[in-house]
């Protein structure tokens, strides 16, 4: 199995687990490359089968948006704070090996979506991958700002607000629900709206199919007013400007645990539900 390696050598448990990642690997077939788990585009002449990002969840969605196109399986080992889309460590890594290198791992897909925004004047200045989520924010100086929505050919609502957000169903654990947004489980193909501190008591989020095209336009913006995609990309957007969202053709392919449910990770990571304290518990 030829296996490329994406690092992320900022995080401070990295360095200590390559040895051991790379004896895995090694175990089990081939390192072609090590690279730095940026956005620099993958050589075309590399050829590999897996990628195995070393970082946290932020690392494994950059590292998706690089080779979707390739339809690479990609292993997300978890050496960041959270680990929700990463459910690898490094002793499930070892115990999962045989299955992970092997020719049928389990393998999630996993809904992305495609971002265009064009100006005013219908140039295109961003075209690309959203793996979580694309958010309109109101930005320096933190005046409200205007939004006017469109879902598919139907008539969306106008917000005045701090923004909006367009997330995946594995993006719905992330900003969207910490906006009041919905937990969306991974296997539902959607598109999930949320508003971000709307001047209004009626705006609530909403879950659209997935075969709808979600159109932001610009009315109103500050200075600082932009578009940040999985909170990693950045672009500054302007009265007049107009964003796209839409599924993107292609699935993510990332293999799972299969020790991890999601059930399991929202209870375990996100602490879904956890109850009170109880003094009859123990607590």
């Amino acid at each position: 199995m030829r296996s490329l390696l994406a690092i992320s050598p900022e995080l401070p448990d990295v360095r200590a687990l390559l040895d051991r990642v790379r004896a895995v690997l090694r175990a089990h077939g081939e390192i072609v490359a090590e690279l730095p788990a940026d956005s620099t585009p993958v050589p075309d002449a590399l050829n590999f089968e897996r990628l195995v990002a070393v970082g946290g969840d932020g690392t494994l969605i950059a590292q998706v948006r690089r080779i979707l196109k390739r339809g690479v399986p990609l292993i997300g080992l978890n050496s960041g704070r959270l680990g929700f889309l990463a459910e690898f460590d490094l002793a499930s890594l070892e115990s999962q090996a045989v299955q992970i290198f092997g020719p049928t791992p389990l393998i999630r897909h996993r809904m992305v979506m495609d971002v265009e925004v064009q100006r005013a004047n219908g140039s295109t200045v961003h075209s690309g991958i959203a793996v979580n989520d694309a958010v309109v924010s109101a930005g320096i100086p933190f005046r409200m700002i205007e939004l006017r929505m469109e879902f598919g050919q139907d008539t969306g609502p106008d917000i005045a607000g701090d923004g909006v957000i367009i997330a995946s169903p594995i993006g719905s654990t992330a900003y969207n629900v910490s906006a009041g947004g919905p937990i969306v489980h991974p296997d539902v193909e959607a598109l999930i709206v949320t508003p971000i501190c709307a001047h209004s008591l009626a705006f609530r989020p909403i879950v659209l199919p997935s075969h709808m095209e979600v159109t932001v336009h610009v009315e109103r913006a500050n200075e600082g007013t932009n578009l940040a995609i999985d909170g990693q990309i950045h672009i500054r957007l302007h009265p007049g400007d107009t964003i796209r969202v839409s599924r993107h053709e292609m699935m993510a392919r990332l293999i799972g645990n299969p020790a991890v449910t999601y059930g399991h990770q929202l209870i375990s990571k996100m602490r879904w539900a956890a109850p009170p304290n109880y003094r009859d518990r123990g607590a």
